[in-house]
């Protein structure tokens, strides 16, 4: 499954590009057949690495050995936490990458209903599917330098993995290792077939500095080091005990310095405070060519560039990251909802929106828009001007209860801080944080839309019939439609940290990222799967068509057609020479990442 593309590249490019094309085909020449791999390689890497190799395990696993024992019944009670998913090593958010989707291999349970038999009955059996065979439990850069010597020696390709929230499948591999600091594990058999993959989930230290200084710089910035192991709860956490702000997604348990940083990193205070790449001041990492590097705006700059938005897992193991923290300060919020679902209110709600955009953004204003929603958030304003900047969304909210629309209510709240914010808005009711529903498998596809969108009545016409074309409303099986008004709109250059960044520069023209999202259950057949791919692309194709080639890399189609210029614009090329400068025996490779080999045995279960 795919989608053709044209040549967009420049001479220069295309020679970054058949420079990455040679190394491919000399370490393709390097690697032994999978069939070929001697059992005794796994044993002596575990004893280099003093037993911290270990065998994954699917995390439906219980249900499949005994359906009637307390583990499974623990399982099926956690089937769609998503903290209890990071804690596990096999665990990932979406089911599709822990099954293989090609061959229908899989250990998942009935997302919906988990305690449901079915899933679990005989003819179905339990499988690792496209779960890493085997982690390593990673102390510190010596561990992934041996990762590596491991792979030249054998052939066998890596993998990075965080936490498992990839939405492309690039944190998972069929019979991948993965690195893992967890505590001592016990040994295991060690099989042949594997690929390596790093799990760097428990690399948890985290500090403040209220000087920091990169290395090689002299500028002071007050910043947060964490290890690649924190997640967003506990960054927010310490945030919240120091008295700062840092810059985060919506959901709890992903990585704070791992692939989202790298990607790009967005969330409701991006419109002030920038996206996550914007804000970082260094990187420590193991880069393939078996070095501890430290990379900042004046130190190994280039690799400092291609950290900023080059992806994870592509041009090395980022082991820690440092990212500058801002003050702490009030939280406004305004949110607008209602009950039923109507494509007609959801068409005047995103009307109304789309008509105060860009004042909105450029007031410092981020948040979610979805069918029945309009959330708004702002540290930039205060209470009384936060009330008065969102007067026509208010008015709106009175309308529709004049109206009689069921459930129609308006909030206009402060939070004193950004973590009561998050806890009240962005976890489940009970304020657990990272336990949402999670365990399903997905199709998500997303455009990058600019501000030249929103400039005249016309084209605000034309973006909101191409929004409600791409939501596939009124469709029972309609996609998850989600306007985030996440861009860097307002952002102040000195409030940001030095060196340049590599998303797409698309970023800085955006005031919406759009994402839609089609999900299927454990019984969907293959026909099923690239159904429900194709028809969410094909409905993104509606936005598609009238904004630039732009897409946010860790929230995009699988497929993404021309996703060189998509995710990195006229980045790509420098990436590319970065990437080959780095890796030159291309250890690292992952789907649609820089410099990939789409050709690699290691993407036999995307379709």
């Amino acid at each position: 499954m795919g989608f053709a593309t044209s040549n967009p590249f420049s001479p220069t490019m295309t020679i970054s590009l058949l420079l990455l094309a040679l190394l491919a085909g000399a370490q393709a020449e390097k690697q032994a057949p999978f069939s070929n791999i001697p059992t005794d390689i796994w044993a002596a890497l575990s004893t280099r690495l003093s037993g911290r190799v270990f065998e994954a395990k699917p995390f439906a696993e219980p249900c499949f050995t005994n359906a009637t024992s307390i583990e499974c019944a623990s399982i099926q009670e956690l089937y769609q936490n998503e903290k209890a998913r990071t804690h596990q090593a096999g665990g990932y958010t979406w089911g599709q990458w822990e099954g293989c989707q090609d061959t229908g291999e899989q250990c998942l349970l009935d997302f919906a209903v988990p305690t449901d038999e079915a899933a679990t009955a005989s003819p179905n059996t339990c499988d690792l599917g496209s779960i890493p065979k085997h982690f390593i439990d990673v102390r510190g850069p010596a561990d992934v330098i041996a990762a590596y010597e491991f792979s030249k020696e054998t052939g066998i390709p890596l993998v990075v993995k965080n936490t498992g929230h990839d939405f492309k499948g690039r944190s998972s591999g069929r019979g991948s290792l993965a690195l893992w600091v967890r505590g001592l594990l016990p040994s295991t058999r060690y099989p042949i077939n594997a690929r390596l993959a790093f799990q760097t989930h428990n690399l948890k230290d985290i500090s403040y500095d209220v000087a920091f200084v990169a290395e090689g710089c002299s500028d002071a910035y007050p910043a947060v080091t964490a290890g690649a192991g924190v997640q967003f709860f506990e960054a927010y956490q310490f945030a919240e005990e120091n008295n700062i702000t840092l810059v985060g997604g919506s959901d709890a348990t992903v990585g704070f310095a791992g692939g989202f940083t790298m990607g790009g990193g967005h969330g409701v205070l991006s419109p002030v405070l920038g996206l996550a790449v914007d804000r970082a001041l260094q990187f420590k990492i193991v880069t393939p060519d078996g070095k501890y590097r430290t990379a900042s705006a004046c130190n190994n700059e280039d690799l400092f560039f291609a950290l900023r938005g080059g992806g994870g897992g592509t041009f090395g193991v980022v082991l820690e990251a440092t990212i500058l923290a801002a003050p702490a300060a009030p939280v406004q919020v305004v949110v607008v909802t209602w009950a039923e679902k109507s494509p007609e209110r959801t068409e005047a709600l995103w009307t109304l929106i789309g008509e105060n955009a860009i004042g909105w953004a450029d007031a410092g204003w981020g948040g979610y828009s979805m069918s029945e929603l309009a959330l708004f958030v702002t540290q930039r304003l205060s209470k009384d001007e936060a009330a008065a900047s969102m007067a026509p969304l208010l008015a709106h909210a009175e309308a529709l209860k004049a109206e009689g629309v069921a459930g129609a209510m308006a909030m206009v709240m402060e939070f004193p801080s950004f973590l009561p914010f998050f806890t009240s808005f962005m976890t489940d009711a009970g304020g657990n944080a990272g336990a949402g529903k999670v365990g399903y498998s997905l199709s998500l596809t997303s455009r990058l839309v600019p501000r030249k969108s929103f400039e005249t009545p016309k084209s605000r016409t034309r973006l909101v019939e191409a929004l409600m074309a791409a939501s596939g409303a009124p469709a029972p099986d309609a996609p998850l439609m989600i306007i985030q008004i996440t861009a860097p709109t307002a952002a102040r250059p000195a409030d940001l940290a030095p060196g340049r960044t590599s998303v797409t520069p698309a970023w800085r023209e955006a005031v919406y990222h759009v994402t839609s999202m089609g999900m299927w259950n454990w019984n969907a057949t293959k026909t099923d799967i690239m159904a429900v791919y194709d028809r969410t692309s094909r409905l993104m194709d509606n936005v598609r068509h009238i904004t630039p080639d732009a897409a946010y890399l860790n929230e995009a189609d699988v497929y993404e057609p021309n996703h060189e210029v998509s995710f990195w614009g006229n980045h790509y090329p420098e990436l590319a020479t970065i990437k080959a400068k780095y890796d030159p025996d291309r250890l690292l490779d992952c789907w649609q990442c820089v410099g990939w080999n789409p050709d690699s045995e290691r993407y036999q279960c995307y379709l």
